[in-house]
């Protein structure tokens, strides 16, 4: 409607010119034609000012693409690319001046941190390409990203299989293959699994995946050590070129303590990579067993299911309770598993807060999920009620707590949903969701069995049908051992993350690498169970040679903390201990720093990740010999081109001072010429 008002303002001031260009023409002004355009002028700018006091301007803003250089800078790319290295970087810097004719070339070196300068060092300690990837998405996902050109040998060693990778990524990929595609002779412990903590003369189970490339005909044995006493062995003989078993060793708990145990297996003839043929197990023994207490509102199945799963472990003792038997008193029990509870009839929140407990609640259909939200300051988490419906949970593989089988995703794609009767489901930033709910052919991140760490350890399954899933596993593979496991190590999270002594000081893992910093956490509880941190508390750290160092601990809200840095690799002990109220308290553990570079596990390239993610991401594929061909690809790509943005800007003209000032200088004129003229 803004044009009516533009007409009006032209037409009253092009009669006001007309009007005094009349009138001076009467006097006889010499020039009557400039005297009327600056009236016209001082009328019109006035005008507009009353009529039209905003104006909208619109501009068009071309914005070039962006395309994004993702150079993997890891120690193996120096490896892959050898003495063609110069060559390599002066073909990308070539491509990336070209580029930079047409497009905004933004380049960004990965490993396991992005870096935006010095991205052909080659010197970061892992590959995380799921992350590198979102971080793309998420910094440029309001431009026009057009191409991301991803250099790397597809050789991930952290994060997520980029290729399972959710992401709302709209540009095309290009994946330039670095390194050879062709198998080396490699013989690697890939995984080791076993219980965190064990029961004392108790005898548990230490499971190790082997995985050979090219070794057929290689016979030997696989040990497992603790220290120089080797306490097993397996034969292992390898009939094919690619191999990928288990081998299982049996160790009897003698002695309490933190057990270090090394699995190893002798190198192949001709295999190049060794540093990737042992792996470090540390098991707690404990001289008494944990006691576990399932209560259930009823009687249900799921109960017996995680029952079954817990027999034969010598390291628990199970009690099952209903909610009418519900102890008064739970000092006696490590864990307590929580079937339906709390209920309308059974309201147990504040019982279970005030014993602190680790806790695992299933949700079911009984449960009251106004009395399960009262449980926060223990789960951390708030959910919604819902009608029951149908979950399905699908294995989340950024899942970090603990190891199971690699088989796990094939198994639990098969099993029945869940019947939920909870919605919504927010947990705290720290919660690690073992299982998500799948909606359509894909998951989202909604969690369906999430754990929690903290002073409390807690986990969650949000919907029940436990009894479902070991008969399907056991219909469809004939075990239920993969759902066990699960159970399994979700009551040894809760149990291994439960320490009640009153002092305690610990590491997030027992086994690092030389490029990564340590630190050390530590408590210590007063009469009233609560966490204080006055007292001072000192750490002396022992390598294997007997030298010791000494640091302080830091505190850290009520508990204490300390980053000791990164350190050789080698075996070390650590013993931490203070003073409070006159008595002396210790803790000990040990540790080992491996010298062996991530980079270094896996060797090659792999070709077929990268030519999944370009044809995922509708681009292309190219080796790293032909980097410079990309021009021509992205530039024929139609889906690469400029952007027109539109900005509409409203201007308010009483807020342009310049706007007055040029109002004032056309009345001023018109004045100084009729005062000349001596026309007034």
């Amino acid at each position: 409607m803004q044009w009516i008002y533009w007409l009006i303002a032209i037409v009253l001031s092009l009669g006001a010119g007309y009007w005094v260009y009349r009138a001076d023409k009467r006097r006889a002004v010499p020039y009557p034609w400039l005297t009327s355009l600056l009236r016209s002028l001082v009328v019109f700018f006035t005008l507009l000012l009353i009529l039209v006091p905003t104006i909208i301007i619109t501009k068009n803003v071309v914005e070039k693409p962006v395309v994004l250089l993702l150079q993997d800078n890891s120690r193996s790319i120096a490896n892959a690319l050898g003495k063609d290295s110069v060559t390599y970087q002066k073909d990308v810097t070539d491509l990336a001046r070209r580029l930079s004719d047409k497009y905004k070339v933004v380049q960004w070196g990965f490993g396991n941190t992005i870096q935006t300068d010095s991205i052909f060092q080659y010197k970061q300690p892992a590959t995380d390409i799921s992350t590198a990837l979102a971080r793309a998405q998420e910094f440029f996902g309001m431009q026009n990203l057009g191409a991301v050109v991803l250099a790397t040998d597809g050789r991930f060693n952290q994060g997520m299989n980029p290729l399972y990778q959710q992401l709302s990524l709209h540009s095309s990929l290009y994946a330039v293959a670095i390194g050879d595609s062709a198998q080396q002779k490699d013989l690697r412990i890939a995984r080791a699994y076993a219980n965190k903590v064990v029961a004392i003369n108790s005898s548990f189970e230490v499971r190790a995946d082997i995985v050979a490339d090219l070794c057929k005909g290689y016979s030997n044995t696989v040990t497992i050590k603790e220290g120089e006493n080797m306490l097993s062995s397996v034969p292992l003989s390898i009939s094919n070129d690619k191999y990928d078993r288990s081998v299982s060793f049996t160790i009897k708990a003698e002695k309490a303590g933190l057990h270090h145990y090394t699995i190893s297996a002798p190198e192949a003839e001709g295999e190049k990579n060794i540093s990737n043929n042992r792996k470090d197990v540390f098991i707690d023994v404990v001289e008494e067993k944990k006691n576990i207490l399932i209560a259930s509102a009823a009687p249900h199945p799921d109960v017996n299911a995680i029952k079954d799963a817990l027999s034969g472990l010598e390291s628990y003792k199970v009690t099952v309770c209903t909610a009418d038997n519900f102890p008064a008193s739970l000092s006696g029990y490590n864990v307590v598993i929580l079937h339906g509870l709390p209920s309308l009839r059974n309201k147990l929140a504040a019982q279970l807060i005030a014993a602190r407990k680790p806790i695992w609640c299933i949700l079911g259909n009984q449960t009251e999920i106004a009395g399960f939200n009262e449980l926060q300051q223990l789960t951390h988490t708030m959910v919604s009620p819902s009608v029951p419906h149908d979950v399905l949970g699908v294995y989340d593989p950024s899942f970090t707590e603990f190891t199971l089988p690699q088989n796990i995703g094939q198994i639990t794609d098969k099993m029945p949903p869940l019947v939920a009767n909870v919605t919504n489901i927010r947990t705290a930033p720290g919660a690690n969701a073992l299982f998500t709910e799948r909606q359509g052919a894909t998951a989202d991140k909604t969690p369906v069995w999430v754990l929690q760490q903290g002073s409390v350890p807690t986990a969650i399954l949000a919907g029940e049908g436990l009894w479902r899933w070991r008969l399907y596993e056991y219909k469809n593979f004939h075990q239920h051992s993969v759902i066990d496991e699960c159970i399994r190590q979700t009551v040894a999270f809760l149990c291994a993350n439960n320490n009640e002594k009153p002092f305690n000081a610990s590491l997030q893992k027992y086994v690092w690498s030389d490029q990564e910093p340590i630190s050390l956490n530590a408590y210590l509880l007063n009469a009233n169970n609560e966490q204080v941190n006055g007292p001072d508390v000192q750490l002396t750290i022992t390598d294997s040679a007997g030298r010791k160092q000494n640091f302080s601990f830091e505190r850290s809200g009520t508990a204490y903390n300390l980053n000791i840095g990164i350190w050789a690799g080698g075996a070390y002990t650590y013993s931490a201990h203070t003073t409070y109220n006159e008595k002396q308290y210790s803790a000990n553990g040990s540790f080992v720093v491996q010298s062996i570079p991530l980079e270094l596990m896996e060797t090659g390239a792999d070709y077929p990740l990268l030519y999944g993610l370009a044809k995922k991401y509708n681009g292309g594929f190219v080796a790293a010999k032909n980097v410079g061909s990309l021009y021509d690809s992205i530039s024929h790509n139609e889906r690469v081109k400029p952007v027109i943005q539109t900005n509409t800007e409203t201007v308010p003209l009483v807020d342009r001072k310049w706007y007055f000032f040029v109002i004032l200088v056309l009345a001023v004129c018109e004045w100084l010429l009729r005062k000349y003229w001596l026309a007034q």
